[in-house]
């Protein structure tokens, strides 16, 4: 592998040696001379194990083995504090890094904002066309809460202090000072427990997601806008003073997908909505004040606009101290009418100090309205730096969230639809037989259902709990519709999602509770896009058919007329690469694309694509910026929704500077990938696409024949990992298994990928490909020349390639080895544990092969990251697996159990992006 350090990187190698050694201070100070030189013993055996590049564990191993359970416990939480403090220290030197690059005038760097205008403009686009591929550009990351992040709140808390320390020692003056505060923020985090107590409740994640808003993404999305303007305004005169339409929308899952989580009601999607715009409403209040105190202007020094004026006699502010400041009394007007607005859509009882006279804001356009008298207002009299500093960051604040923070999706299983609109159609006596029709059947009935505007619910029938808790939850939904707008539940996603009768059953539910209805004129009126979610491979190479049956059913083409002739569909990720592995589940993902979206252009219809992606490779992950560059060309039409799921939501949102370089990446991509071409494959992309297509049939071919085929593998993947210790683990509210089973079919993609992860093979993120690369190429060399070409000119195979190389550096076959102990016993432990070992060294002399360098050799800060870190998540690994071992022989002390969730805990944080 690859290494790189130069002297650019000496400051963070510095603050790494400063954590370390304050941190090898709080465990002395805490634990005495002998807990810290065993540590220390053991760090040393670790380090120099890896600067000789061995492979031979065997006093580390036995070391760490001869460890009780109490002796074992300040060891793991000393390298997983450790781990933590190196990741933090690596985010601080990117942050050091870009600054130096924005102070020295660096040329711009792809994933920038400026990176992205430069290319339309050198591509000869005038002020028009940019203008009008920016109106229709949205971007749209979706928080989810699928449980990846270990960490607790309080421990981001404290890592966040940390970062700002680490910056603020980079002024000479403050060093000292610095340091006794990094000392005190780490003795805290040494006496505050990692793991949590209980299990996540959804209203937890819930707010747990909500915490980015004041950390990031407020100030960081509008900024993002206003430098979005100005940088246009440079480049193209003309357009200087455009005002930019949202090109940000966030979304979000948490507590609104209920596809195999009990615990989402309609109580906690009422509960989402409600903190939703909490966050959104007390924003606005607290921006609003302060521009009630900081516009002091005099009407005796400047003469404000007769709208202005007119607005501060509405705000009926009687004090004898303002009589001569209009913008004060405007902007406590202003603030009493949205403490109205909250009253009304908090549905709160408390009216308090708001006067009968006091209207509540009905929209946010009247908002805005309001705050657009104020900003021109300022621009008249010579204040308009004011207005621009001041006054619009906030009206574009309240633009961007609006009284509901973000669009909150629902999602569920078709399955669960099947079932509830068979009772309803049962009870309401249309058909008694519905789950036994054939798929044609089902349609005309759906079909001769959408005819009709009555409901299908019988008031004196009881329901079942199934039909209860679906309806409350659309009940919910519409009642938030009809109070915020369409904007706060704007999607229904279905999962399993493969036939018309699933969308259409969708449409009969939304028909119940008010969200589908027939005007007066026979067309439908729809508050929600029906989404289909097409996640197994097989679903993903038959969504081109799928959606095109769908399209061509008159009721369906109809509800998509209703929604501006636009269609989302989800593809997800995770599920994929479970089904058929990583590059056959790639494969299927860029292919089904391509044949959604010439299925959506032969019916004149607009095709928004919603990435399902996870943190990991295995999941989709990897860096955003060249993934949606690698779509295919058509497929990122201006529009883009993507998740941001477990521990990548810290990773990108819980900094400023983070945030702000994360979503301008997503934006800068869209923005590309929409203006160009980025494959520019011509008459080669066929011929391209049907080497992958053998590659990806050969791939899937050797991972399901061991996963899915291979007698044993599962007792031997439930052994060499510890998937069912981290079902105990307290990370989420959703169950790792969809059904109480232990098929793989059955478990969750997350639990999947993250247990690999743990025992540091990574199976879902590479298996199966150097099997393909082998049996297609072999000793051809012709065909190895095919591969380097496809590597050098296809952006979708080189991402692919450079994603998997990431994981592939992050396996450890000696690690593994270890955790093949956990299976000696087992009669296929040891030939399972072979042949993936086997399959790694093939898939990493291909990837050398078709790429020509080293692992990582593209990737330096990836190498560099491995090379200060990974040395001491080995302790971690071994001590796992001893404990694991003596768990597993009938040791039942709870100490046990919780080391072992430490070391889970630790390692997810040592390798950051691990389920």
């Amino acid at each position: 592998m690859a290494q790189v350090t130069n002297d650019k990187d000496a400051p963070l190698d510095d603050d790494i040696r400063l954590l370390g050694r304050l941190l090898g201070d709080v465990v002395r100070d805490q634990h005495g001379q002998a807990t810290y030189e065993l540590v220390e013993r053991i760090r040393r055996l670790a380090v120099g194990q890896r600067r000789r590049h061995s492979d031979d564990h065997g006093e580390l191993a036995a070391v760490l083995h001869g460890l009780s359970t109490d002796q074992a416990i300040p060891v793991i939480r000393a390298f997983s504090w450790f781990s933590l403090l190196a990741n933090i220290a690596e985010d601080v030197h990117h942050v050091r890094r870009r600054s130096f690059h924005r102070r020295a005038g660096s040329a711009a760097q792809p994933g920038s904002l400026v990176h992205a205008l430069d290319r339309l403009r050198a591509d000869g686009r005038d002020a028009n066309e940019t203008s009008d591929l920016l109106e229709r550009l949205c971007v749209s990351p979706v928080l989810t809460a699928h449980p990846t992040e270990v960490r607790r709140k309080t421990v981001l808390d404290a890592q966040q202090e940390i970062a700002r320390l680490l910056l603020e020692r980079d002024r000479p003056d403050h060093a000292d000072d610095v340091e006794d505060d990094l000392r005190l923020q780490i003795l805290i985090l040494w006496q505050t427990a990692i793991l949590r107590l209980a299990k996540l409740r959804v209203g937890d994640e819930i707010n747990e997601s909500l915490r980015y808003y004041p950390l990031s993404l407020f100030d960081g999305i509008v900024a993002l806008h206003q430098d979005l303007e100005r940088e246009v305004g440079k480049r193209w005169p003309d357009l200087a003073g455009w005002h930019a339409t949202p090109v940000i929308r966030m979304g979000s899952w948490i507590g609104g997908d209920r596809d195999g989580n009990p615990f989402v009601t309609a109580a906690v999607l009422h509960s989402a909505i409600h903190a939703q715009c909490t966050m959104a409403l007390q924003h606005h209040l607290r921006a609003l004040h302060r521009l009630a105190i900081g516009l002091s202007m005099s009407s005796r020094l400047v003469n404000p606009t007769d709208a202005l004026l007119a607005l501060a006699i509405a705000g009926h502010d009687d004090s004898p101290f303002r009589q001569d400041e209009p913008y004060r009394q405007a902007m406590r007007g202003m603030h009493a009418r949205l403490s109205a607005t909250a009253h009304r859509i908090l549905e709160s009882t408390d009216h308090e100090a708001l006067p009968n006279h006091v209207r509540a804001y009905n929209t946010t356009t009247e908002l805005m309205a309001d705050l657009d008298v104020v900003a021109q207002s300022l621009h008249s009299h010579g204040a308009g730096p004011i207005a621009r500093a001041q006054v619009e960051p906030v009206r574009r604040a309240v633009e961007l969230f609006g009284f509901h923070l973000c669009a909150l999706d629902l999602r569920q299983n078709s399955d669960v639809h099947e079932q509830v609109v068979a009772e309803l159609l049962a009870t309401a006596c249309v058909n008694e037989h519905y789950l036994s029709l054939s798929e044609t059947e089902r349609v005309a009935v759906l079909d001769a259902e959408l005819s009709s505007p009555r409901p299908l619910r019988v008031p004196t029938t009881v329901p079942s709990p199934l039909l209860a808790d679906e309806l409350a939850i659309l009940e919910t939904a519409a009642a938030a519709i009809r109070r915020l707008g369409p904007g706060a539940i704007p999607q229904y996603v279905i999962s399993k999602c493969d036939s018309v009768s699933d969308v259409l059953e969708v449409a009969v539910l939304l028909r119940e509770v008010g969200l589908l209805r027939i005007n007066n004129h026979g067309a439908y009126e729809l508050d929600i896009d029906i989404v289909p979610l097409f996640e197994t491979i097989g679903d993903l190479t038959a969504g081109g058919i799928t959606l095109n049956a769908m399209l061509d059913q008159p009721k369906y083409r109809a509800l998509v007329a209703a929604r501006h002739h636009r269609q989302e569909v989800m593809i997800g990720y995770s599920d994929s690469t479970k089904d058929g592995g990583y590059l056959a589940a790639n494969w299927a993902l860029y292919n089904g694309e391509a044949a959604l979206l010439t299925a959506a252009q032969s019916h004149q219809v607009h095709l928004r694509l919603f990435h399902g992606r996870g943190g990991t490779v295995g999941r989709g992950g990897g860096p955003s910026y060249e993934a949606i560059l690698a779509q295919p060309h058509g497929c990122v039409d201006g529009e883009l929704r993507i998740t941001e799921q477990g521990e990548v939501v810290a990773a990108k949102f819980a900094d400023k500077d983070l945030a702000r370089r994360n979503l301008e990446s997503l934006v800068a991509a869209t923005l590309e990938a929409t203006a160009f071409d980025t494959e520019q494959l011509g008459s080669d992309g066929p011929g391209f696409g049907a080497i992958v297509e053998t590659l990806a049939g050969l791939a899937c071919q050797e991972y399901r024949s061991l996963v899915y085929e291979t007698p044993g593998f599962v007792e031997v993947f439930r052994l060499i990992t510890p998937i069912a210790e981290l079902a105990a683990l307290n990370i989420g509210s959703r169950p790792a298994s969809r059904k109480a089973s232990t098929r793989i079919e059955d478990l969750r993609a997350i639990p999947w990928v993250f247990s690999w992860s743990q025992s540091r093979i990574m199976l879902p993120g590479w298996y199966g490909c150097g099997t393909a690369f082998q049996r297609w190429a072999g000793s051809d060399t012709t065909r190895a020349d095919d591969l380097r070409t496809l590597y050098n000119r296809w952006p979708f195979f080189r991402t692919v390639l450079s994603n998997m190389g990431m994981v592939l550096a992050k396996t450890d076959i000696a690690i593994a080895r270890r955790y093949g102990e956990l299976v000696a016993h087992e009669p296929t432990g040891t030939a399972v544990l072979e042949r993936i070992i086997n399959e790694h060294t093939l898939t990493v002399q291909w990837l050398e092969i078709i790429t020509g360098q080293a692992l990582l050799a593209d990737n330096p800060s990836l190498a560099r990251s491995i090379a200060n870190r990974f040395a001491y998540l080995d302790p971690l690994n071994h001590l796992q697996v001893t404990l694991l071992e003596r768990y597993r022989a009938g040791d039942t002390d709870p100490l046990l159990q919780r080391a072992i969730h430490l070391t889970i805990n630790g390692l997810a944080t040592g390798l950051r992006n691990s389920g």
